[in-house]
C-alpha cells in the first residue's frame, strides 16, 4: 500500500519520501539525519492509507524540535516567512 498526503486544499498526492529529506536538508539537517528521521516518520505512518498535510508538519517538527533545535527553528521561520503559517 502506498502513502497518500492530503494536501491543504484537498488534492492527494503520493508521500514522496526524497520531498522530505529536501525540506529537512534546507532546514539544516545533514543528509544522513535527513534520511534517518524520513524514515521514522515514513515508518510511524505506515499501515494508513492516507495523511495529512499537517499531521507530517507536526511530526517532523516534533522530531526536529528532539534532534535539531537549528532546524526547528529555521523549519518554523521559512513557513512564517514563505509559506505565511503563524505556526
Amino acid at each position: 500500500m502506498v502513502l497518500k498526503v492530503v494536501k491543504r486544499d484537498g488534492r492527494i498526492e503520493e508521500f514522496a519520501r526524497e520531498k522530505l529529506v529536501t525540506s529537512l536538508l534546507k532546514a539544516g539537517v545533514d543528509l544522513t539525519t535527513a534520511r534517518e528521521l524520513t524514515g521514522r516518520i515514513e515508518g510511524e505512518f505506515t499501515g494508513r492509507e492516507e495523511v495529512k498535510t499537517e499531521e507530517l508538519r507536526t511530526r517532523v517538527l516534533e522530531l526536529l524540535k528532539e534532534n535539531n533545535v537549528k532546524a526547528y527553528e529555521n523549519w518554523i521561520v521559512y513557513d512564517r516567512a514563505v509559506k505565511k503559517r503563524l505556526t
